[in-house]
């Protein structure tokens, strides 16, 4: 009954807006890989459609899904995508970029590049009606601002380019925030499948790079690599050897 719930809520979102748009992080806690967001555009009629109705209780927190669910559920919105019944994206910052910015800063350019697959951020810029004495065809290029309401999981975002609600918890309350949960969480996951054939013994297929105890023993003991977050990893390489810096960061 719950997951029904997440399609109520942006109904009630939805209001006096022609779209809501979705977004969420993957990666913000781990050790090692980039950290990812995901943006999903649903409309009303999307949201009143028969595929919605029937489909909404298989959505959720994608960290609430099986890996199967999840990319069952990535087949599916391919396919709505590629109908036009929605628009998904998503971005990334890397771990150079996450050194630079911090993991806040970071997570804060991912969702950026997520949203920008959708809507650049002047769309979302106020503009100034037009003056009654104005030239017509100033009135005739007179283009409103987009008609969407951002949803981003999390507490608001300060020095944000999107005007947007933040929602604790939204991925479990926001059907479109659950659904962009899951593209960045399968995106996420599919590049750190891919770092694990770069980087062997570590187990990035695994546990995607998270903490996990068979983590932290191969850091231990293979050392760091330049897909790990060094300040992330401080505190377990205080005072221990780093054996395969030097093969890694050459």
């Amino acid at each position: 009954m719950k997951r029904r719930q997440l399609r109520g809520f942006d109904l009630k979102q939805i209001e006096n807006v022609a779209s809501l748009i979705g977004v969420d992080e993957a990666g913000r806690g781990a050790l090692a890989g980039p950290v990812v967001a995901g943006a999903v555009l649903v409309t009303r009629e999307f949201l009143e459609s028969r595929w919605a109705d029937v489909n909404a209780r298989r959505i959720n927190d994608s960290k609430q899904l099986t890996a199967a669910e999840r990319d069952s559920l990535w087949l599916d919105f391919e396919a709505l995508a590629a109908e036009g019944k929605i628009h998904a994206h998503f971005g990334s910052a890397d771990v150079a970029e996450i050194a630079q910015l911090n993991i806040l800063g970071a997570t804060k350019l991912a969702m950026r590049r997520a949203l920008e697959g959708i809507y650049p951020p002047s769309a979302f810029e106020r503009k100034v009606e037009p003056d009654l004495f104005s030239a017509l065809e100033e009135v005739a290029n007179f283009q409103p601002t987009v008609s969407a309401r951002v949803l981003i999981d999390g507490l608001p975002l300060r020095n944000f380019p999107y005007p947007h609600i933040g929602l604790v918890q939204g991925d479990a309350r926001s059907l479109c925030i659950a659904m962009a949960s899951i593209i960045a969480k399968v995106t996420r996951d599919r590049l750190m499948s891919e770092l694990d054939a770069q980087f062997a013994g570590y187990g990035f297929a695994t546990h995607k790079g998270y903490g996990t105890e068979e983590h932290r023993e191969a850091v231990l003991r293979l050392g760091r690599t330049p897909q790990h977050r060094e300040m992330f990893l401080r505190k377990l390489l205080a005072g221990r050897p780093d054996p395969a810096q030097i093969d890694f960061l050459a």
